[in-house]
């Protein structure tokens, strides 16, 4: 029975293990992109803010102090639900990733155990060892186990993986099903002690590493000896029929190299002291390399790896000396230049063809096995590694480069041409196998004919110069006719002999003296022949041929060491465009490393299949992109030229202008040298569209949109760039860099546009559609990572909408403490400007101005400005991010007024008495000189930490208000249907809410329904709202009771520092050292107080109305004249701004504050100068 089979339990178990062990490894190696920054502690930032809060294995000898420290400190208990909120997701991933190994391994020991106890019937270990594809998958099944153990120790550090599990374990419970195995999959993958190379240091080996990290989880001796026995004995995938010469015998075996590379680990006494042993292994396998590449082309240098054990290291040495290895060196040396000149010349134009391709095919393969096997000596051998740090190593290295004088671009100029070889040759080879049995009935055909005709012409019948009447040919033609027409294409050999004696017998007819000399009928004769040798040709070719090309061009070695080759691969499009067919070829060639994953996947039909197919392909097209993108950055280098060559040096023709002046106008110069640019360009583009459609892996890659991507991802990184750079201000400027920053940036970002409005046509791509997209993602992902300052549920690159592996957005490491990225240092700048502090805001000119010099330092010109250089998605990336300060300023609001207010009894019971003695509002206070100042008095210490962030709030709001104006008055001049669409819909749909709260039974919509959301979306970047009106944030109900009567007492405590003005007509500082501004002070108290019920409001405006009239009442009762004090001008200028600003109605508020009185503030205001 078939080991395969589906009712060949043993086989079917064993392939479903490898095919799991292939999807595991390719997990681990797509989670290891995604691990957290948070988890690595790399920089000295996340130390400080997450060094407390993570921990490693120690955690489980001191959790409860850890606990404990976390539950005494609210900043520690924000940071840890920061963590869990953000990362829960990825930690899980990551567990189960860790967790299918322990399950990995612990199938693989159950199913060794099964084998033991006879469950699988008729089958044991010797039995599954003696069939091909047993003796196959159960090596895989140790050999799969431990890449594992090494990709994960590599790619995923010790710390990290201990981190990580203890977080999971802290935010999930240990009582949680996921955390089943916790304590197993623990000690399985606690810190090894090693740490991979990188950032330019060295691997740390720890003693006994990886022996000890293998036997963590023990395997039966008998089972790892046998793998061992089988993989150095045997030839387990028939190999060495593709690669027959034995001096191609270590590229033959090279995959069972690699795997008996891995499974010595398990058995590290062999490597220590079975000298013997280590002697045939090395003998076999690493005769003549000592370099090997294991699962998906993980370089290992053995000098390196063997030097701790003795047998191993001892039997490699042999192989190693001086002059083994210059010979090595010369014979590969002495391939390279052979065959660098054999392919070139099977690559000229006409070369291949069909005749000579079936002719020579013995000869074709043999070429590509020595090439195959030289480049594949030759790439490894001269590899950097994390081995370079090692003297022996080295050494090596540099003996392998001097002796055969290593050039890698011959290297690359060789593997290029294969790669473009055996892609000819396997397109040939398959359209022969398509069109073999047409192209033999072809053949048979013509054979048939001309015997026919033949037959005819020595009949008499059909008469031919100087040929007589022959009976005898005459019937021996026919026979011969019949004989052909007879053949059968389903029996090859048979028909083959059948063809050999017929063409024995037509050359044999040649030589009768009524032939010899018949000119015609020898012709066609010939032409039979030839065509009875096309016949047996077409009638050998089969599949097989493909298979050894397929198994002679593995390029898997080369999955990760290719990249060291991109700069020689990147020259070479510079030079010649057209080379990109050609790296065609070299592409499809290394995706032949991706059927060593998927093989197993695809015969067991594993649900895994797509999800493993797609990241390795993706990973493949992301290489593909690295090395074409430059193309996109030539075209851009040429573009600049072009912009510069327009902007500077062409003049633009006048409407009239002197024929003398005719030539020197032309510029014709400049005018060459632009069209020379851009033809070069076209020759880019042209180089790019060569390539063909192609599948790589199961991913289709479009020529066209790949040049699109290419464009995108090379103009997204220069408007990053541009954007970083351009942003960056000096915090103690005197004068402010905004205005002469934005102006610089905003000819950058024009120089780019008209760059994409210049080179569109030319390359045949929508300019203007790829300017919007890219310029907007590109805000939104920097708004989106500045606003995560704000969140406690952080959206990592791998969550972001805006985020793209194919076209990915840079990085950059922020330039001062506070701020991520541009967007936030543009945000903080403006808000430094426009500090209330030491600014006024004019609300009628729209300007903030200097207290000290009176000087305008933000005016509406500078929004415009930025509208500009950031275009509209920065406007409104800049109001998004301003919304998200705004909450942040109210919660510390509303937690500083917790603190201080409701914590504090003393200061709660006076509020509380307060707010008892002066109900109603409506009846005046007896005593105001002396009521308001004691108690206002009493509150002196939280003025100023409970003021500030209502200060910024209200000069957040005040920008809001003047981007809002800039957003809606652009969007009305160009789009003004889409504007007055968005208007109309907002206020029916307004309408309808209100009419549903009047009556529950009217339509609402529900919360699936993504109207609203989506509807806010258009509406915040049309500029259509009220930015003072929106709730921002939940507030705190204990708090209701007690902030109107706050805020107003604060308003009362500042309005001695505040004076009405009427050459500005709002309040302004009274000196410039009070650090108060009118128009933040009250806007910032309607957003705060706009977070509570409605009824909040009116009552804080009853108690400033109470606190007027008992002044007015006090100063009518002292003097006949009554006169306004300052304070009460500034109360009443302070209610009128606050009503202005929260559009409410005067009548509300003459319910507490007469008429008259506003009508006196305002004759009665002197005039001094500002």
């Amino acid at each position: 029975m078939d080991f395969l089979a589906d009712s060949n339990l043993c086989g079917q178990t064993l392939i479903r293990l490898v095919s799991r062990g292939n999807a595991i490894i390719a997990e681990l190696l797509r989670l290891s992109d995604f691990i957290p920054s948070a988890f690595r502690l790399d920089t000295k930032k996340d130390q400080l803010r997450y060094g407390e809060v993570i921990a490693d294995f120690s955690y489980f000898t001191t959790s409860v102090y850890l606990e404990n420290k976390i539950e005494m400190s609210p900043e520690l208990q924000d940071i840890d639900d920061e963590l869990r909120t953000t990362h829960l997701e990825i930690l899980t991933r990551f567990y189960l990733a860790f967790e299918s190994i322990h399950k990995y391994i612990t199938d693989l020991n159950q199913f060794l155990e099964d084998l033991k106890e006879y469950v699988f019937i008729h089958q044991t270990l010797e039995t599954v060892m003696l069939a091909v594809e047993g003796k196959q998958l159960a090596c895989e099944a140790l050999y799969l186990y431990g890449v594992m153990l090494m990709v994960v120790d590599n790619r995923i550090p010790g710390p990290v993986r201990e981190r990580m599990l203890v977080s999971f374990n802290r935010y999930t419970g240990k009582t949680s099903v996921e955390c089943e195995h916790l304590d197993e999959v623990c000690k399985l993958l606690r810190s090894t002690g090693y740490t991979p190379p990188g950032g330019g240091t060295s691997a740390k080996r720890p003693t006994q590493y990886p022996e000890a990290f293998f036997q963590r989880i023990p395997i039966a001796d008998e089972f790892t000896s046998v793998v061992i026995g089988r993989l150095s004995s045997d030839d387990i995938y028939g190999q060495i029929a593709s690669f027959p010469a034995p001096e191609h015998r270590s590229t033959a075996l090279a995959t069972q190299a690699a795997m008996l590379y891995v499974v010595l680990y398990f058995s590290p006494e062999t490597m220590h002291s079975n000298t013997s042993k280590m002697r045939e292994i090395v003998d076999k396998h690493f005769n003549d390399n000592w370099v090997l590449a294991i699962y998906m082309g993980i370089p290992i240098n053995l000098v390196e790896a063997w030097e701790p054990y003795k047998a191993a290291k001892a039997a490699l040495n042999n192989n190693l000396e001086a002059s083994t290895v210059n010979a090595h060196c010369k014979r590969h040396s002495s391939q390279l230049e052979k065959k660098l000149v054999e392919v070139k010349q099977y690559l000229k134009a006409g070369a291949l063809t069909e005749k000579f391709v079936l002719d020579k095919t013995p000869k074709l393969l043999n070429t590509l096995r020595n090439c195959n096997v030289t480049l594949r000596w030759l790439i490894l051998h001269t590899v950097e590694g994390g081995w370079d740090h090692h003297k022996r190593c080295k050494q090596l290295r540099e003996q392998v480069i001097t002796e055969t004088a290593y050039q890698p671009q011959q290297v690359f100029l060789l593997l290029l041409n294969t790669a473009q070889l055996e892609l000819n040759l396997k397109e040939m080879f398959r359209d022969l196998l398509e069109k073999k049995q047409s192209k033999w009935d072809h053949s048979k055909k013509e054979c048939v004919e001309r015997m026919m005709e033949l037959s005819e012409v020595y009949s008499g019948v059909k008469p031919l110069t100087r040929i007589s009447k022959n009976d005898k040919l005459q019937a021996w033609f026919a026979t011969l006719a019949t004989q052909i027409d007879s053949l059968d294409y389903d029996h090859h050999t048979d028909t083959g002999v059948k063809i050999t004696h017929l063409i024995e017998a037509l050359a044999g007819v040649q030589e009768y003296h009524q032939i010899e000399d018949a000119h015609q009928v020898l012709q066609y004769l010939r032409d039979t022949q030839t065509h009875l040798n096309h016949m047996i040709r077409v009638i050998s070719i089969k599949q097989q041929v493909l298979i050894t090309i397929a198994e002679v061009g593995d390029l898997s070695y080369c999955w990760e060491t290719i990249d060291s080759y991109t700069d020689y691969m990147q020259q070479a499009i510079k030079a010649t465009p057209s080379v990109v067919i050609k790296l065609r070829a070299t592409f499809l060639k290394l995706a032949s490393a991706l059927d060593l994953p998927l093989v197993r996947l695809s015969q067991c039909q594993s649900d895994d299949l797509k999800s493993v197919s797609q990241y390795y392909s993706g990973e493949l097209v992301i290489y593909v992109r690295k090395v074409l993108q430059i193309i996109p950055e030539q075209m851009f280098s040429l573009l600049a030229q072009i912009i510069h060559i327009q902007t500077h040096k062409i003049v633009e023709l006048p409407t009239r202008l002197d024929k003398d002046k005719l030539k020197e106008l032309s510029q014709l110069d400049e005018r060459y040298l632009i069209a020379k640019l851009t033809h070069a360009i076209s020759v880019l583009t042209e180089g790019m569209m060569m390539m063909k459609t192609t599948l790589v892996g199961v991913i289709k890659v479009d020529p066209k949109q790949l040049l699109e991507d290419g464009i995108r991802k090379e103009l997204v990184r220069q408007v990053a760039a541009a954007l970083h750079s351009g942003l960056i201000f000096n915090p103690r400027s005197k004068v402010s860099e905004l205005e002469s920053k934005l102006s610089t940036l905003r000819a950058k970002m024009d120089g780019f546009r008209r760059s994409f409005e210049y080179i569109q046509d030319y390359v045949n791509i929508y300019g203007l559609k790829i300017w919007q997209e890219e310029v907007s993602r590109i805000i939104n992902y920097n708004v989106e990572q500045e606003c995560n300052s704000f969140l406690k549920t952080k959206v990592e690159d791998w969550q972001s909408v805006y985020q793209s592996k194919a076209i990915p957005i840079p990085k950059y490491n922020p330039v001062d403490p506070i701020s991520n990225n541009f967007i936030g240092r543009l945000a903080r700048e403006i808000l430094r400007v426009t500090d209330p502090r030491n600014t006024y805001y004019i609300d009628q000119l729209n300007t903030w101005y200097d207290m000290r010099t009176r000087d305008e330092v933000f005016h509406i010109a500078i929004l415009s400005n930025v509208q500009e250089a950031l275009d509209i998605f920065g406007l409104a990336g800049l109001d998004r991010l301003f919304s998200f300060m705004i909450v942040r300023y109210l919660q510390v609001f509303q937690i500083r007024m917790e603190r201080l207010i409701l914590k504090d009894k003393s200061l709660n019971t006076i509020l509380n008495s307060a707010s008892e003695t002066l109900k109603p509002t409506k009846s005046l206070v007896a005593n105001p000189g002396k009521f308001y100042p004691q108690l206002i008095g009493k509150f002196v210490k939280t003025w100023q930490t409970l003021l500030e962030p209502v200060l910024i709030v209200g000069q957040i709001q005040l920008l809001r208000r003047r981007i809002a104006n800039q957003l809606n008055f652009t969007a009305k001049f160009e789009s003004k249907h889409l504007t007055s669409a968005l208007e109309a819909l907002n206020a029916s749909l307004i309408r309808d809410i209100q009419a549903h709260y009047k009556n529950p039974v009217l339509p609402y919509p529900t919360d699936e329904n993504p109207l609203l959301f989506e509807l806010n979306s258009y509406l915040e970047t049309a500029g259509i709202g009220d930015p003072l009106s929106k709730i921002y944030t939940p507030t705190n109900q204990r708090l209701a009771p007690q902030v109107a009567l706050y805020t107003a007492l604060a308003v009362v405590n500042q309005s001695g520092r505040l004076v009405y003005t009427k050459s500005v007509a709002g309040l302004v500082a009274k000196r410039s050292n009070d650090a108060v501004d009118g128009g933040p002070l009250v806007v910032g108290c309607l957003s705060m107080l706009r977070q509570f019920h409605v009824d909040i409001l009116e009552e804080f405006i009853s108690y400033l109305g109470q606190f007027v009239r008992s002044a007015v009442d006090v100063s009518a009762t002292a003097s006949k004249v009554p006169e306004l004090g300052s304070d009460i001008i500034a109360i009443l200028a302070f209610v009128e701004e606050f009503i202005h600003y929260g559009h409410i109605s005067r009548k509300l508020v003459e319910n507490y504050i007469p008429g008259y009185i506003f009508d006196q503030f305002r004759t009665a205001v002197p005039l001094p100068n500002l």
